[in-house]
């Protein structure tokens, strides 16, 4: 599936959605605009929650882009269930237990792009050997694990160092955050160098979800 190239990506995540209803839901979130479709998949080891695995997203029919996040102790064991289950974008943790470059490896080798993901207090330079192996970074603006909590602008610095930096070895790196992300918060993101925002509660529980994308997608 091809990637727009204009302007900011929405990728909305299931987390904030009617789980009972999450095929649905997800549709109403690209009717609405969205350009993606999160997957948050939490192993209660890596991180405390447990979220949903492979057979959840496979369960998700339609031809959107899943953007898949693994939270997960070790997310190498996990590359080939999720490509089986229609990922598109594979994103894992430095701090996980598997090797980096290995798991990079595994994901390019599925015929997805591969996501590289810190925590809020990893530091930048966890992840700057890798920005001309990945498609994608992903800097956590909450602790990974639960939806819903509040945005932590520490962790713009960060972005601006990532995006400074790839501009020299990867100027098509993209640069996902994820966690807290609203009106107010999105134009610090995308002023730091963001150009994927993940939004989950702000979207699913806004009361016209079509205007919510827009002024995220504005900053």
């Amino acid at each position: 599936m091809e990637i727009s190239d204009n302007g900011i990506k929405i990728s909305a995540s299931l987390l904030g959605c009617d789980l009972s209803k999450a095929g649905e839901e997800a549709e109403r979130a690209l009717k609405a605009g969205a350009d993606w479709i999160h997957v948050d998949v939490m192993d209660g080891s890596f991180v405390e929650n447990i979220s949903y695995g492979a057979p959840f997203q496979k369960a998700l029919k339609g031809d959107f882009f899943k953007d898949t996040h693994l939270m997960v102790s070790r997310p190498d064991r996990q590359i080939k269930f999720f490509a089986e289950s229609g990922s598109n974008m594979i994103t894992f943790h430095t701090e996980s237990d598997s090797d980096i470059e290995q798991t990079i490896g595994l994901i390019h080798d599925a015929g997805i792009m591969a996501g590289l993901s810190i925590k809020p207090n990893t530091p930048a330079e966890a992840v700057l050997p890798y920005l001309h192996k990945v498609e994608m970074i992903l800097v956590m603006t909450v602790e990974p694990g639960y939806g819903g909590q509040g945005f932590l602008d520490f962790t713009l610095p960060k972005v601006t160092q990532i995006r400074e930096y790839a501009r020299k070895v990867n100027p098509s790196l993209m640069i996902q955050v994820d966690g807290g992300i609203n009106p107010e918060t999105a134009p610090l993101a995308i002023r730091a160098g963001a150009d994927v925002l993940v939004s989950g509660s702000c979207l699913f529980k806004a009361e016209d979800m079509s205007k919510m994308v827009e002024k995220l997608k504005k900053g």
